[in-house]
């Protein structure tokens, strides 16, 4: 008899429903949602260059931000003047270039690089440590730094795709951030937060630790519905756990 194929390395759940107010179907990665993965930033994260280098705490800012549109770019603007010389170390870089973003020759609005990384990263050598100068700020002020940083950056690792049909309905997928997401330089990283099972070990589920973010994207009425559907499934113990924590199938390397 023929033994049946191996489940697919990146097998994930996804639930779906229709919006009872808007013509749309909302998608959810429910495997990655309900999985404790965490930011490890600071913490052994070892970057998203071609080489693990853990010890500059660049984490995923090596790159810079682009911006999605003006309201982003003017909102990070905003932000970044609110910020002292203690809590930026690369505030006197931007003075000197004409700010902290930049227009490419694509015209693309971006956060400029100042050694070999994003400029709101402070380094390791920065007398608060290392970390996001826009995060500290908003922490600092009593804010969420997700209303400070560019939007790639607090979203990350959620991605929303929006989907419309030739009759306008939309369908809404809410997933991890994987590495084609990156484009073609996504797979030169020696390294990436959702394929590692370092990554894996936080006391809270996604859900949970991230729900403002994913309230942010998909709405409340989405987020409780969602969550709903998880902890049914948490509850009769059929959530499929993450494919980098799943046991090595019969004649795979362990």
């Amino acid at each position: 008899m023929a033994m049946p194929d191996a489940p697919p390395d990146d097998l994930h759940d996804y639930v779906s429903f229709e919006d009872r107010k808007e013509h749309r179907t909302w998608v959810f990665d429910v495997t990655f949602l309900a999985s404790n993965w965490r930011c490890i930033f600071g913490q052994g994260c070892p970057g998203v260059l071609t080489a693990p280098v853990p010890e500059l705490e660049q984490g995923c800012c090596s790159y810079g931000a682009h911006l999605v549109d003006e309201e982003d770019a003017a909102s990070v603007r905003t932000a970044a003047e609110r910020l002292t010389d203690e809590q930026w170390q690369h505030k006197p870089a931007a003075e000197r270039r004409d700010g902290p973003l930049r227009t490419t020759k694509k015209g693309n609005t971006v956060t400029r690089l100042v050694d070999d990384a994003c400029i709101f990263l402070n380094g390791p050598d920065h007398p608060g440590g290392a970390g996001c100068a826009l995060h500290r700020g908003a922490l600092e002020a009593g804010e969420r730094p997700m209303d400070w940083k560019p939007d790639v950056c607090w979203q990350l690792p959620l991605r929303r795709i929006d989907h419309t049909e030739d009759s306008g309905h939309v369908t809404s997928t809410l997933r991890e951030w994987k590495r084609r997401d990156w484009g073609g330089g996504g797979e030169d990283f020696h390294w990436w937060c959702t394929d590692a099972p370092d990554a894996f070990d936080g006391h809270r589920p996604v859900y949970e630790e991230l729900r403002d973010e994913i309230s942010e994207l998909v709405g409340e009425w989405a987020y409780d519905r969602v969550v709903e559907e998880i902890e049914r499934r948490r509850d009769s113990s059929t959530l499929l756990p993450h494919p980098v924590l799943r046991p090595p199938a019969s004649g795979e390397a362990g």
